[in-house]
């Protein structure tokens, strides 16, 4: 998903092109931060580009085993939260420097914060204080819907022109609406979009000129400066599970569906859905994981594993039903990605749960990693975790309907066992 990505590679000095999940590839150790970490915020490295972000997974993949973090962290990210509802990638001393117009606000810090104060907000010190702030912050994200139906990373502040969207950041919307159990399909820009209708924009077709060079069902982050259609794994794996009416936490489905790419007229989120994970088992099948391209000017042109995105794609694929496919990667993962989560911190290792949650696998025997334990260490010592279910909010139990969401009857070209796989009310 890849300004969550480039986030982090930001952070870590890097610039990435497009936008939205964790770390993408081995990167060096971290450098200290210049910032300092406050003392209810998970991991070290410097947080200006992924502060909320990083906290936020952290919240939803401890949630997913019925941990409930500690209340300081819980308030380090409501502390974080402007008065608009809206959230930024990072506030130092929010006390000292509120949010004023010239604040940079995040859509995707918002998206995911949502996500993560309803998945916490029972069992906080102050409930009622966290599902106000998870309102707000859907509230603003309401606000800064762009005519299309779709968001942008940065949305435009009020009365200013607007930012064109793109498939990650409305694809984050969609599971923070989907969360805080507010019809996406409902949630209508001022010209009569909705979120759906702007994530089918950003789909290629499964034949024809366009997707020559294998983009296949793929989805691009957004149309490049001649109106072309890219395929990008990071925007596929995020709008696959946005299709489907399902956000970060999204749970695998049953029965199995290998998935496979067909179009049709008009296009419709389920079946971009099916053709995204088609995209994505075709790409999984070559080398069992993801590859990252080289950076623009780098000197070694070779391709590195991309982690993150391999962990986003067997989320991806199995909320699809397609967990036969996403075996594989999953078993890479358990094999290799211990450095690279060590190395990106809360929101690698959140990453890498999210994938063995959504496969129905034991995050705490995850190759030789507990990734449970190594993900509390990076933060303040979590609450005692309870005995009941672990639950997240509306994605634990495979995020909205999208017969119910979208109002439609028929979706030609997809199976009905499709259909009806992953997606409980």
């Amino acid at each position: 998903m890849s300004v969550r990505r480039a986030a982090a590679a930001l952070a870590a000095g890097a610039v990435l092109s497009t936008t939205a999940a964790g770390v993408a590839a081995a990167a060096p150790s971290p450098t200290p931060s210049p910032v300092k970490v406050p003392a209810g915020l998970y991991g070290e490295s410097d947080p200006t580009y992924d502060g909320v972000w990083r906290q936020s997974l952290a919240f939803l993949a401890q949630r997913t085993s019925g941990i409930q973090p500690a209340d300081k962290a819980v308030e380090w990210l409501l502390g974080q939260q402007c008065a608009d509802g809206a959230f930024t990638s990072f506030r130092p001393d929010p006390a000292a420097q509120p949010c004023d117009a010239k604040t940079m606000r995040d859509s995707n810090a918002t998206a995911a914060a949502v996500q993560a104060l309803v998945a916490v907000a029972r069992q906080s010190a102050d409930p009622d204080k966290a599902t106000k702030a998870a309102d707000a912050g859907v509230a603003w994200l309401k606000s800064t819907q762009n005519a299309d139906g779709g968001w942008a990373y940065n949305p435009a502040a009020a009365g200013g022109p607007a930012s064109p969207s793109d498939a990650n950041s409305t694809s984050l919307v969609i599971g923070a609406l989907a969360a805080a159990k507010v019809r996406p399909g409902m949630t209508k820009s001022a010209d009569g979009k909705t979120p759906y209708d702007a994530l089918v924009t950003f789909a290629l077709p499964c034949t024809g000129e366009a997707v020559k060079d294998g983009g296949a069902g793929a989805f691009a982050y957004q149309p490049d400066k001649k109106g072309t259609l890219v395929a990008n794994d990071d925007a596929t794996a995020a709008a696959t599970v946005a299709g489907l009416g399902k956000g970060l936490t999204a749970r695998g489905s049953a029965p199995q569906q290998s998935p496979t790419c067909a179009d049709t007229t008009p296009p419709t989120p389920d079946r971009a859905a099916a053709n995204g994970a088609a995209h994505l088992a075709a790409r999984l099948a070559k080398t069992g994981h993801l590859n990252l391209p080289p950076m623009p000017g780098a000197t070694d042109a070779a391709e590195l594993p991309d982690y993150g995105n391999t962990a986003d794609a067997v989320v991806a694929l199995a909320a699809a039903g397609a967990k036969k496919e996403a075996t594989g990667a999953l078993a890479w993962l358990e094999k290799n990605a211990g450095d690279w989560a060590k190395t990106g911190g809360p929101g690698a290792y959140a990453q890498l749960v999210f994938a063995a949650h959504a496969m129905d696998t034991d995050p705490r025997s995850f190759g030789t990693l507990d990734l449970i334990k190594a993900l509390n260490a990076t933060g303040p010592a979590p609450k005692t975790p309870d005995n009941s279910e672990a639950s997240t909010g509306a994605d634990d139990e495979g995020g909205f309907n999208v017969w119910w969401i979208i109002g439609i009857g028929t979706v030609v070209g997809v199976g009905v066992g499709f259909l009806l796989s992953g997606r409980k009310k």
